[in-house]
């Protein structure tokens, strides 16, 4: 039996994008079977987008910004209440997917020869069709032949780790895996639920799939992030320190590259202090307490405005 697909966008006063990848989500090849929409308290007319040219796809307006993390945590668990046994397809807001872009990544999925997939991510291009630098899949250090071997003979390449822009995952292997840490608010969410979903299991990454991430410019996320670094720093210890996705030996090798990628990023910066301000309280604060439950998180968010905590 053919497994349904439900595509999960998660927005944030991005109206126009938003309204141009669902239009392109919706002129797929092959249709997602439901699309929800989780809409991060947005106050540019999201929802009135929604209501009058989208009639059709299951909105979830929050009541405050949960961030990508949160968004798709939310998203996700609704995705799985309503298709228990649904393929995943997950996207940013500013992701405009080719017409055969799902398609590729559903070819891919089943004529991989050996388990199943747990994770296919797609490519993701820039607006002049330039690989983006924000959302290469990270290769599988040694995947050994036989891995490498079943994935070329599709077309694909084994990947450890994917970004939240167009990828397709195996429900089944989220309710054993657990949803994205809302907590993360953003960055490094997906690196954490990707390699979670991923270890022990399969991941491909799929260049057939072509999706175009309509970003303000063409970097990738460590160019200058001002205030935005405290979540880089905090996350990664969170990451490194508690998340089940990485073996001992791979947080040691990828805690040194993110060390040296801080150093560089810092040297680079035209405002060194915020920067310094943000890697001290990022480390301070991730090593001192852990990201709250996903309860928690998503209760605060979806609670009606003025409700007390209970």
């Amino acid at each position: 039996m053919t497994q349904p697909i439900v595509a999960v966008v998660v927005t944030w006063n991005r109206r126009d994008l938003l309204a141009e990848s669902l239009r392109a989500s919706l002129g797929q090849t092959r249709r997602p079977d439901r699309v929800v929409v989780v809409d991060n308290a947005s106050t540019d007319g999201t929802d009135r987008l929604l209501r009058a040219e989208f009639p059709g796809v299951d909105a979830i307006r929050t009541t405050r910004n949960t961030g990508g993390a949160g968004g798709f945590a939310l998203g996700i668990r609704e995705a799985l209440v309503a298709a228990p046994g649904a393929l995943l397809w997950l996207m940013d807001d500013d992701t405009v997917p080719e017409p055969n872009a799902l398609q590729a990544l559903v070819d891919a999925h089943a004529a991989y020869p050996g388990p199943a997939p747990a994770l296919v991510a797609s490519r993701v291009v820039w607006t002049d069709g330039r690989d983006h630098p924000m959302n290469t899949p990270r290769r599988r250090p040694w995947a050994g032949r036989v891995a490498s071997e079943r994935a070329a003979g599709i077309g694909c390449v084994p990947i450890r780790s994917a970004s939240f822009v167009s990828v397709l995952v195996d429900g089944s292997v989220v309710r054993d895996r657990g949803l994205p840490i809302a907590d993360y608010f953003l960055w490094n969410d997906d690196f954490e639920f990707t390699t979670r979903v991923v270890r022990g299991n399969v991941g491909i990454f799929c260049p057939a799939s072509v999706v175009v991430h309509k970003t303000a410019g063409f970097a990738s996320t460590d160019t200058d992030p001002g205030e935005r670094f405290f979540y880089e720093v905090r996350n990664k210890v969170w990451l490194f320190t508690r998340s089940t996705g990485l073996s001992p030996f791979e947080k040691l090798v990828y805690g040194g590259r993110s060390g040296l990628r801080w150093a560089s990023t810092i040297a680079r910066s035209r405002d060194r202090g915020t920067l310094l301000r943000c890697l001290v309280r990022g480390l301070v604060l991730g090593l001192l307490r852990g990201p709250r439950p996903n309860d928690a998180v998503l209760a605060e968010a979806t609670r009606p405005p003025g409700a007390g905590r209970g």
